[in-house]
Protein backbone atom coordinates (compact mmCIF):
# COMPACT_ATOMS: atom_id res chain seq x y z
CA UNK A 1 0.00 0.00 0.00
CA UNK A 2 2.87 2.27 0.58
CA UNK A 3 3.95 1.92 -2.96
CA UNK A 4 0.59 3.08 -4.22
CA UNK A 5 0.59 6.43 -2.42
CA UNK A 6 3.50 8.44 -3.83
CA UNK A 7 2.94 11.27 -1.37
CA UNK A 8 3.18 8.98 1.60
CA UNK A 9 6.48 7.55 0.39
CA UNK A 10 7.85 11.05 0.03
CA UNK A 11 6.66 11.94 3.51
CA UNK A 12 8.26 8.81 4.96
CA UNK A 13 11.51 9.48 3.16
CA UNK A 14 11.36 13.02 4.46
CA UNK A 15 10.74 11.74 7.96
CA UNK A 16 13.64 9.30 7.65
CA UNK A 17 15.85 12.15 6.46
CA UNK A 18 14.69 14.18 9.42
CA UNK A 19 15.32 11.27 11.74
CA UNK A 20 18.75 10.82 10.22
CA UNK A 21 19.53 14.51 10.79
CA UNK A 22 18.49 14.25 14.43
CA UNK A 23 20.72 11.22 14.92
CA UNK A 24 23.69 13.08 13.46
CA UNK A 25 22.99 16.05 15.76
CA UNK A 26 22.95 13.71 18.74
CA UNK A 27 26.21 12.15 17.64
CA UNK A 28 27.83 15.59 17.59
CA UNK A 29 26.81 16.28 21.20
CA UNK A 30 27.63 12.89 22.61
CA UNK A 31 29.11 12.64 26.06
CA UNK A 32 32.55 11.34 26.98
CA UNK A 33 32.88 7.81 28.25
CA UNK A 34 34.48 7.15 31.64
CA UNK A 35 37.56 5.73 29.91
CA UNK A 36 38.00 8.89 27.84
CA UNK A 37 37.61 11.04 30.96
CA UNK A 38 40.16 8.93 32.83
CA UNK A 39 42.66 9.33 29.98
CA UNK A 40 42.07 13.11 29.89
CA UNK A 41 42.57 13.41 33.66
CA UNK A 42 45.73 11.30 33.46
CA UNK A 43 47.16 13.55 30.73
CA UNK A 44 46.30 16.76 32.60
CA UNK A 45 47.70 15.29 35.81
CA UNK A 46 50.93 14.34 34.07
CA UNK A 47 51.32 17.84 32.64
CA UNK A 48 50.70 19.39 36.05
CA UNK A 49 53.15 16.99 37.69
CA UNK A 50 55.85 18.33 35.39
CA UNK A 51 54.84 22.00 35.20
CA UNK A 52 54.01 22.82 38.83
CA UNK A 53 57.34 21.76 40.40
CA UNK A 54 59.21 23.63 37.68
CA UNK A 55 57.14 26.75 38.30
CA UNK A 56 57.59 26.49 42.07
CA UNK A 57 61.34 25.98 41.64
CA UNK A 58 61.58 29.10 39.45
CA UNK A 59 59.61 31.19 41.94
CA UNK A 60 61.72 29.81 44.78
CA UNK A 61 64.94 30.62 42.90
CA UNK A 62 63.78 34.14 42.17
CA UNK A 63 63.41 34.75 45.93
CA UNK A 64 67.16 34.16 46.31
CA UNK A 65 68.29 36.66 43.71
CA UNK A 66 68.27 39.69 46.00
CA UNK A 67 70.26 38.26 48.95
CA UNK A 68 72.75 36.28 46.86
CA UNK A 69 73.41 39.13 44.43
CA UNK A 70 73.65 41.63 47.28
CA UNK A 71 76.10 39.50 49.27
CA UNK A 72 78.24 38.82 46.22
CA UNK A 73 78.47 42.57 45.58
CA UNK A 74 79.30 43.29 49.25
CA UNK A 75 81.94 40.52 49.28
CA UNK A 76 83.59 41.75 46.07
CA UNK A 77 83.57 45.34 47.34
CA UNK A 78 85.06 44.29 50.71
CA UNK A 79 87.89 42.37 48.97
CA UNK A 80 88.50 45.36 46.69
CA UNK A 81 88.60 47.66 49.75
CA UNK A 82 91.10 45.31 51.44
CA UNK A 83 93.48 45.40 48.47
CA UNK A 84 93.82 49.15 48.94
CA UNK A 85 94.50 49.02 52.71
CA UNK A 86 96.86 47.29 55.15
CA UNK A 87 95.61 44.24 57.09
CA UNK A 88 94.80 46.28 60.22
CA UNK A 89 92.36 48.38 58.16
CA UNK A 90 91.54 45.59 55.70
CA UNK A 91 87.79 46.00 55.74
CA UNK A 92 85.41 48.85 56.50
CA UNK A 93 84.08 49.07 60.07
CA UNK A 94 80.92 47.20 61.04
CA UNK A 95 77.55 48.53 59.89
CA UNK A 96 74.22 47.79 61.55
CA UNK A 97 71.56 45.83 59.75
CA UNK A 98 69.92 48.15 57.23
CA UNK A 99 66.98 48.56 57.43
CA UNK A 100 67.03 47.79 61.16
CA UNK A 101 64.15 45.30 60.81
CA UNK A 102 63.70 43.16 57.68
CA UNK A 103 60.47 43.88 55.80
CA UNK A 104 57.84 41.40 56.95
CA UNK A 105 55.86 39.69 54.21
CA UNK A 106 56.39 42.33 51.54
CA UNK A 107 59.08 44.46 49.93
CA UNK A 108 59.65 48.06 51.03
CA UNK A 109 61.48 51.08 49.68
CA UNK A 110 64.06 52.62 52.03
CA UNK A 111 64.16 56.23 53.19
CA UNK A 112 66.56 58.28 51.01
CA UNK A 113 69.40 58.35 53.59
CA UNK A 114 69.17 54.70 54.75
CA UNK A 115 72.35 53.64 52.92
CA UNK A 116 74.45 56.75 53.64
CA UNK A 117 76.25 55.09 56.59
CA UNK A 118 80.07 55.24 55.98
CA UNK A 119 80.51 51.47 55.62
CA UNK A 120 77.82 51.20 52.94
CA UNK A 121 79.37 54.19 51.19
CA UNK A 122 82.85 52.59 51.36
CA UNK A 123 81.43 49.41 49.85
CA UNK A 124 79.34 51.41 47.36
CA UNK A 125 76.42 49.18 48.31
CA UNK A 126 72.70 49.70 48.02
CA UNK A 127 70.45 46.63 47.50
CA UNK A 128 68.20 48.37 44.99
CA UNK A 129 68.08 51.74 43.24
CA UNK A 130 66.67 54.57 45.40
CA UNK A 131 62.91 54.33 45.77
CA UNK A 132 62.80 50.71 44.58
CA UNK A 133 61.33 48.24 47.09
CA UNK A 134 63.46 45.32 48.27
CA UNK A 135 62.74 42.42 50.62
CA UNK A 136 65.95 41.89 52.61
CA UNK A 137 67.92 43.78 55.26
CA UNK A 138 71.73 43.65 55.03
CA UNK A 139 74.41 43.84 57.70
CA UNK A 140 78.23 43.97 57.73
CA UNK A 141 80.47 42.97 60.64
CA UNK A 142 84.26 43.27 60.63
CA UNK A 143 86.93 42.26 63.11
CA UNK A 144 90.21 44.08 62.50
CA UNK A 145 93.68 43.33 63.89
CA UNK A 146 97.27 43.89 62.77
CA UNK A 147 97.73 40.26 61.63
CA UNK A 148 94.28 39.11 60.61
CA UNK A 149 91.08 40.88 59.64
CA UNK A 150 87.74 39.18 59.05
CA UNK A 151 84.32 40.21 57.81
CA UNK A 152 80.85 38.73 57.70
CA UNK A 153 78.06 40.12 55.51
CA UNK A 154 74.53 38.89 55.99
CA UNK A 155 71.06 39.31 54.53
CA UNK A 156 67.84 38.68 56.46
CA UNK A 157 64.31 38.50 55.07
CA UNK A 158 60.84 37.37 56.08
CA UNK A 159 59.20 36.89 52.69
CA UNK A 160 55.95 35.31 53.86
CA UNK A 161 55.49 37.46 56.98
CA UNK A 162 55.36 34.54 59.44
CA UNK A 163 58.10 35.89 61.72
CA UNK A 164 60.65 33.25 60.66
CA UNK A 165 63.62 34.95 59.01
CA UNK A 166 65.75 33.58 56.18
CA UNK A 167 69.46 34.25 56.67
CA UNK A 168 72.18 34.33 54.01
CA UNK A 169 75.82 34.95 54.94
CA UNK A 170 79.23 35.29 53.32
CA UNK A 171 82.60 35.71 55.03
CA UNK A 172 86.04 36.86 54.06
CA UNK A 173 89.52 37.24 55.52
CA UNK A 174 92.73 39.18 55.12
CA UNK A 175 95.77 37.55 56.73
CA UNK A 176 99.21 39.17 57.06
CA UNK A 177 101.69 37.47 54.73
CA UNK A 178 99.05 35.65 52.65
CA UNK A 179 100.14 36.08 49.01
CA UNK A 180 96.49 36.08 47.87
CA UNK A 181 95.73 39.13 49.98
CA UNK A 182 92.10 39.64 51.04
CA UNK A 183 89.83 36.79 49.98
CA UNK A 184 86.19 35.86 50.03
CA UNK A 185 85.61 32.47 51.68
CA UNK A 186 84.05 29.82 49.47
CA UNK A 187 80.33 29.17 49.69
CA UNK A 188 77.42 30.92 51.23
CA UNK A 189 75.72 30.04 54.51
CA UNK A 190 71.93 29.75 54.26
CA UNK A 191 69.52 29.23 57.16
CA UNK A 192 65.73 28.80 56.83
CA UNK A 193 65.85 29.47 53.11
CA UNK A 194 62.23 28.43 52.67
CA UNK A 195 61.11 29.79 56.02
Amino acid sequence: MRRQDPHRVVVEIGAMGLLSTRTRARARTRRFTPVELAIAFALVGSLLAVAVPTFVREVHASRFVEPIDGLQRIGAAAVGFGRLHPVAQGFPPSAPMTPAVPPRGHCEADPPDAWDQPTWAALAFRPAPPGTPHCFAFGFDSTLSATKSLFRADAHGDLDGDGIVSTFEVTGRYVEGDPEGPTLDHGIFVDSEVE
